[in-house]
């Protein structure tokens, strides 16, 4: 039995396809590690209060030596109560024909009511993961919110992007996923972000050694990572909802741990004007954790023409949603 004090987590949408998937690795200590209890505190709309129950009956039957309790309600302040990480898993879909900008809106209150909440009720120092789309102005909106807590502990997730650049690589170069590193992601969680293969290593070798066929790399490689998410939706009907819960697993994982030497991770983190991405925009960087949890965006990164092109137009993307926002922040 662990002495350690246990942590709270809060999820939303913790019904959802996403936060359904992601719960029961957290219980069984993928996160935070094998001798760390946790507190899975389940937040869901009312209507949604029955399946929620189901969901904590099954952690329940899972017989997590980890899971120290599990809290199910519909009342924010319960939810975030003393929480020290918050996945914000849930948030509104896009309907047919709705454009981007008309979801920011939809979802522009419900991550001012989390933000008030979070801000209200958590713990001082929690680490929130925006999870529900589009993540990074959604975060943002939380963010603003912010007054008692941290706002440099708002963080969007676009390791998704991420893995699925990693995994169109191994799969062309013929190697394993965990032969990649430095492979980071810039910009926005849509489909202008630019997977950066330029300073991605391979086996310790620069990617562009091992992997040649430059017109590959420069378009279908990157429009395969930017499209994927379409692509899973077309396949399945549904939108990808695993690989978006273990990419938030990864994300918190390695936000608790130091960055292993040579490693980066990618995060959409407040831009503090490196790389002369506008301030305040929540904008995904390579970074690293150190032994304390306090992550930090790698600086000195050498981005050619095509890639700062591509850096910035994510980040022009990005000012636009700000704008289409201002009155909500």
């Amino acid at each position: 039995m662990s002495t350690k004090q246990p942590i709270r987590v809060a999820v939303t949408g913790a019904a959802g396809q996403i936060g359904y998937s992601l719960l029961f690795p957290i219980a069984a200590g993928h996160v935070f590690g094998p001798d760390q209890p946790v507190i899975l505190q389940l937040l869901e709309l009312p209507v949604a209060l029955n399946a929620v129950e189901g969901v904590r009956m099954e952690l329940e039957d899972g017989a997590f030596e980890l899971l120290a309790d599990v809290v199910t309600t519909s009342d924010s302040s319960v939810g975030f109560g003393d929480a020290d990480v918050a996945l914000l898993v849930g948030s509104k879909p896009r309907g047919p024909g709705m454009e981007r900008a008309d979801l920011i809106r939809e979802n522009g209150p419900i991550f001012i009511g989390q933000g008030k909440a979070i801000d209200a009720n958590a713990n001082p120092n929690v680490k929130v993961v925006v999870v529900g789309n589009p993540c990074n102005t959604n975060c943002l909106i939380a963010q603003a919110q912010a007054k008692r807590t941290n706002p440099r502990n708002y963080t969007a997730m676009t390791r998704l992007d991420q893995n699925r650049a990693m995994s169109q690589l191994a799969n062309k170069a013929g190697c394993d996923v965990a032969d990649i590193s430095r492979l980071a992601i810039w910009g926005n969680h849509s489909p202008t972000m630019y997977p950066d293969y330029t300073n991605a290593l391979i086996g310790g070798k620069p990617l562009t050694d091992v992997i040649t066929d430059h017109e590959w790399l420069d378009g279908p490689f990157i429009k395969t990572v930017q499209q994927r998410g379409r692509a899973i939706i077309d396949a399945r009907g549904k939108s990808s909802a695993a690989s978006a819960a273990w990419a938030a697993i990864k994300h918190t994982r390695d936000w608790h741990r130091p960055t292993p030497d040579g490693e980066w991770v990618s995060m959409a983190v407040t831009s503090d004007g490196s790389y002369d991405i506008p301030e305040g925009l929540i904008y995904s960087f390579p970074c690293t954790v150190d032994s304390s949890g306090r992550y930090e965006i790698v600086q000195g990164v050498e981005l050619d023409s095509k890639a700062r092109a591509r850096a910035d137009a994510s980040a022009a993307e990005l000012v636009s949603e700000r704008d289409a926002v201002a009155d909500l922040i």
